[in-house]
């Protein structure tokens, strides 16, 4: 795969720090911003996947790029440019410890506990009697805390409030967005005939201000099931059609790799992640509407570095 990029070690003018994380890499500049590189790096089960995959980092950040423009009569966001198809520079906020995942359907996590007898999630109760991907009667909140390492773990409205991850006050003005932007995916999806189905956001705030940070209702952080093809499926209790990475964590499955300790990677082939490549590009077109332009990917990471750089010396 010597088109993907899957490391980066770059050194940037101002630059005082970098985080690796599992999907992106992201360079401090100075005090008050950030470079964010979305790489064709590949997670599941919260592990980072041993091969890239083609044109992934474009697709996430043209995607999240995209939507941010889209929402930000909702919520500020951090995004002030995208200088690479694969970059976006923006605001350094604060982050919150706690991720807003909104569901509007009982599926993948969530349908897998309700199966194993849950029946709350994160201190939300759930009906009786649900069926897989049956659609909630409202959408619901089921928050997880934002691990550095490691997994990120399940909780509850109060326990945020109580262990004091965020004030109540703040904490209802997230929800209030995680509804509305969440309302928004929704109404987009449907006009190119998708069901966002469920998403996560990441909030941050910057002097006294929350802002929408990260991605946003890309395939990575989001689940869309095809529209037309939704209810027929749903009453014969069989797979939906989905455009997600829930493909991916299946494969993995049917495999025998559920991120547990002691258990191997199946072996990703040129082809296999080729084919993954094809399924991300396949989700930026009907979600964004456009055809995918493939950037050049001779030599990603000089591109990148030239991109970023003459941004940089440009915004002085």
């Amino acid at each position: 795969m010597k088109n993907t990029l899957v490391k980066t070690n770059f050194h940037f003018t101002g630059q005082t720090n970098v985080y690796h994380g599992k999907v992106r890499d992201v360079y401090s500049i100075g005090k008050d911003l950030l470079v964010m590189i979305a790489t064709d790096r590949i997670s599941a089960f919260d592990v980072v996947l041993p091969q890239g995959i083609p044109y992934k980092g474009q697709v996430l950040n043209q995607i999240a790029s995209k939507f941010l423009d889209a929402t930000e009569d909702i919520v500020p966001n951090w995004k002030l440019a995208t200088p690479d198809p694969m970059v976006t520079v923006g605001l350094r906020c604060e982050p919150y410890k706690v991720e807003m995942v909104i569901r509007g359907y009982l599926t993948g996590s969530a349908w897998r506990e309700y199966k194993a007898g849950a029946r709350t999630l994160c201190g939300v109760p759930l009906p009786d009697g649900m069926k897989e991907n049956q659609k909630f009667p409202a959408p619901i909140i089921t928050p997880t805390t934002k691990a550095d390492e490691g997994h990120d773990e399940n909780i509850s409205k109060e326990e945020i409030i109580a262990q004091g991850l965020v004030s109540r006050e703040e904490y209802e003005q997230l929800e209030k967005y995680t509804y509305a932007l969440f309302q928004r995916g929704t109404e987009i999806a449907a006009q190119k005939d998708l069901i966002l189905v469920d998403t996560k956001y990441e909030f941050g705030k910057k002097g006294g201000k929350i802002y929408l940070i990260d991605e946003i209702h890309t395939p990575d952080s989001s689940r869309y099931f095809y529209a037309d093809a939704y209810q027929d499926l749903f009453e014969k209790g069989e797979e939906q059609k989905q455009l997600s990475k829930e493909f991916v964590r299946k494969w993995l499955m049917e495999n025998g790799f559920q991120g547990k300790e002691g258990q191997q990677v199946p072996e990703m082939t040129e082809e296999y992640c080729n084919s993954v490549s094809e399924r991300y590009i396949e989700l930026y077109e009907k979600i964004v509407g456009d055809k995918f332009i493939k950037a050049d990917s001779s030599d990603v990471a000089e591109r990148i570095d030239e991109n970023i750089s003459k941004y940089l010396k440009k915004r002085g």
